[in-house]
């Protein structure tokens, strides 16, 4: 029997080299990975916290300038509205007791006076009725309506309201009707106090995944400061509301000479009334 021969089969010094690298460099490879994905969801959870916190601020603030509103429109009405009752009744009892023959000026004062204390009293009930909460019982379209009429009315410009006939905005909560309508009433109001505007214009838009509120007007344009004090002109308030429901504020300046400015405020559904089927919207129109 011949005797069995083994021979030793060893790995070139260099192929083991390589093969340990490629090895490491896998396990390197992954290990990056793993922390460069680990890294990216730490980040999209602190982003993620990061909003969560801007709308539980925005949605506070809202609380507090609702609740600041309603003792704004009470001290108004009990304290400055009995205030102007008195003055009324003093002019009507110097207007009494006036003698005859009195000058002819102090009828004409009189009269100024009277003029300006109804001018007073307007403007007080009409503070007072923008404070207070609307009535949102017949739904965010019914109320939006009933206020560009009377503020058509009030101000004397051409007015109108076209709204997607959406089903979903009928079934608003009141806390975010609440948001669309203040958002549209401030942005109304600014066009009456700035703008030295002929018409306005606003429409409710619907998509899938936003309701908008567009508000135009045929004015002088949005100051050049403006976006230096928002308070001035209310936009903090109206950033706020939108921000509480994922949404964003833009003021749009035309890029010519042409008057006018846009408001757009932008609302997500989800946030507003969260996943809820999406019937297929339409557009009507409501002139006033």
């Amino acid at each position: 029997m011949e005797p069995s021969i083994v021979l030793a089969m060893h790995t070139h010094p260099a192929t083991a080299l390589a093969l340990d690298g490629f090895a490491s460099h896998a396990t390197a490879s992954s290990t990056s990975n793993a922390a460069d994905t680990r890294a990216r969801s730490a980040s999209g959870d602190h982003v993620a916290r990061l909003q969560a916190r801007v709308r539980e601020l925005a949605s506070e603030l809202m609380r507090v300038q609702e609740t600041t509103r309603r003792h704004v429109a009470q001290e108004l009405h009990d304290s400055v509205g009995a205030e102007l009752t008195a003055a009324r009744f003093a002019l009507a009892g110097v207007e009494t007791w006036l003698p005859a023959d009195a000058p002819q000026q102090c009828t004409a004062a009189l009269e100024t006076a009277q003029r300006s204390l109804d001018a007073v009293t307007q403007a007080t009930q009409q503070a007072v009725a923008d404070l207070h909460a609307p009535t949102l019982d017949k739904g965010i379209v019914c109320a939006l309506s009933h206020w560009t009429n009377s503020f058509a009315v009030r101000t004397g410009l051409r007015m109108s309201f076209v709204c997607a006939a959406d089903a979903r905005l009928t079934r608003l909560p009141a806390d975010a009707s609440l948001a669309v309508f203040r958002v549209a009433q401030e942005a109304l109001n600014n066009i009456a106090k700035h703008a030295r505007a002929s018409g306005a214009d606003m429409r409710i838009e619907t998509t899938g995944a936003h309701l908008t509120i567009v508000v135009s007007d045929d004015g002088v344009g949005i100051p050049p400061h403006a976006g230096q004090d928002e308070r001035q002109f209310g936009l903090a308030g109206m950033r706020a509301r939108c921000n509480a429901f994922d949404g964003e504020l833009r003021i749009v300046a035309p890029a010519t000479d042409a008057r006018g400015t846009t408001v757009r405020a932008r609302f997500a559904w989800k946030a507003l009334l969260g996943n809820a089927a999406r019937p297929r919207a339409r557009r009507t129109a409501i002139r006033l």
